[in-house]
């Protein structure tokens, strides 16, 4: 007999990053020669995971580096099996030195070569999770004025995020280390969209407007607007579900607020958005554009374009030297129809009417356009 083998979960990048710094530790503190594994506390949610150290090497006196590999389970994940090297210093590095000022850190986290730093201020992109996952664990094994300086590096991240949308939301040179948990959840798994459906179960309770998130960098931006964190809802590209869940549950109003290459598939009916499954983003442009009145040489180029992101900076440019409004009149007509056909999504399956409107933004991480409904719904919650 053949059974359907259970998606394994794993860990996020994060996890990894602590696991290394704590084995490089020790390796300081204990003149060990060896480390083959650490138990980091996750935090959220609160268990203990034993992750293995692949190597680990005192580089010099007082600094030690320690090397994990990451797993994130039966993820679709292209940080999978990339190596996470950690390097630990013993006596922290001053505000001052860092170019600011202040009292001298117990644990000091920077981000090394492979970790991205933000377009806006130049600042790592080591997230609040990673920061407490890390401070948590480590502070546990220091003396009250010990200091240290964890250094993050990761060797393909500069190579692997060019794979990535982090440039999209304000991130270059590397992979953010990003997150809320230290679980990395398989999303084809049917416990993940479980855990979605009670979390939006939960919300439905709260609030009659519910804002749609697809990701991590689209919850931070919409918090970043100021929508209430409590009313936002994590989808992953588990849209089409949790779209009629959410009408099951009375949800009155429905916000889609997205990255525009992820949210104009729902313009064409794909309700389940990972690229692995389905894109069509450029088919999806290229008719629009067509249906607006381009011609056939613009359309053409915009269906040659290597990302939605650089369709739309042809577009932009085009608006610019012509005094257009190709983008205002595209990307409208696009919004209108996902909060269409997210709408009779809804109806097909339930029954029931539900208002759903759209905000998308660029890599910019500007909005593009919102729909008439969408900027409705987003005057009332803001």
């Amino acid at each position: 007999m053949i059974t359907k083998k259970q998606p394994r979960s794993g860990y996020t990048l994060p996890v990894f990053a602590c696991a290394a710094a704590l084995g490089a530790l020790r390796c300081l503190r204990g003149g060990i020669a060896s480390v083959d594994s650490v138990s980091v506390n996750l935090l959220e949610p609160a268990i203990t995971a034993e992750i293995p150290i692949e190597q680990v090497s005192v580089l010099k006196t007082n600094t030690a580096l320690a090397v994990t590999r990451s797993d994130p389970g039966d993820n679709l994940d292209l940080t999978r099996n990339t190596p996470v090297w950690v390097m630990v210093e013993l006596g922290g590095v001053s505000e001052r030195e860092r170019g600011g000022e202040g009292e001298e850190e117990q644990i000091v986290i920077l981000g090394g070569e492979g970790v991205g730093r933000h377009t806006v201020g130049g600042g790592s992109a080591i997230y609040d999770y990673a920061m407490r996952l890390l401070r948590s664990n480590l502070s546990r094994e220091l003396e009250p004025q010990q200091k240290i300086t964890v250094t993050i590096i990761l060797p393909s991240g500069r190579q692997l995020a060019t794979r990535t949308s982090n440039e999209a939301f304000g991130v270059v040179e590397g992979l953010s280390l990003l997150g809320t948990t230290g679980i990395s959840q398989p999303l084809s798994a049917p416990g993940q969209l479980e855990a979605y459906r009670e979390q939006l179960q939960q919300k439905a309770e709260l609030f009659d407007c519910l804002v749609f998130c697809i990701g991590e960098n689209g919850l931070d931006l919409a918090r970043q607007l100021g929508i209430n964190p409590s009313r936002l809802v994590k989808t992953a590209n588990w849209l089409g579900p949790l779209l009629v869940e959410a009408g099951y549950q009375g949800v009155q109003s429905i916000l889609l607020f997205g990255y525009h290459g992820k949210l104009m598939k729902l313009a064409a009916g794909i309700f389940h958005t990972h690229h692995h499954l389905a894109d069509g983003r450029r088919e999806i442009l290229t008719a629009y554009c067509a249906k607006a009145g381009m011609s056939a040489d613009v359309c053409a180029s915009i269906f040659g374009a290597a990302t939605a992101e650089d369709a739309l900076q042809q577009l932009r440019a085009l608006d610019t030297s012509t005094g257009s409004n190709w983008v205002d009149r595209i990307y409208g007509d696009i919004a209108e129809q996902i909060d269409l056909r997210s709408s009779e999504c809804i109806f097909a399956h339930s029954g029931l009417r539900v208002p759903v409107g759209s905000v998308m933004f660029g890599r910019d991480r500007k909005i593009i356009v919102k729909s008439e409904i969408g900027d409705t719904f987003l005057t009332q919650i803001c």
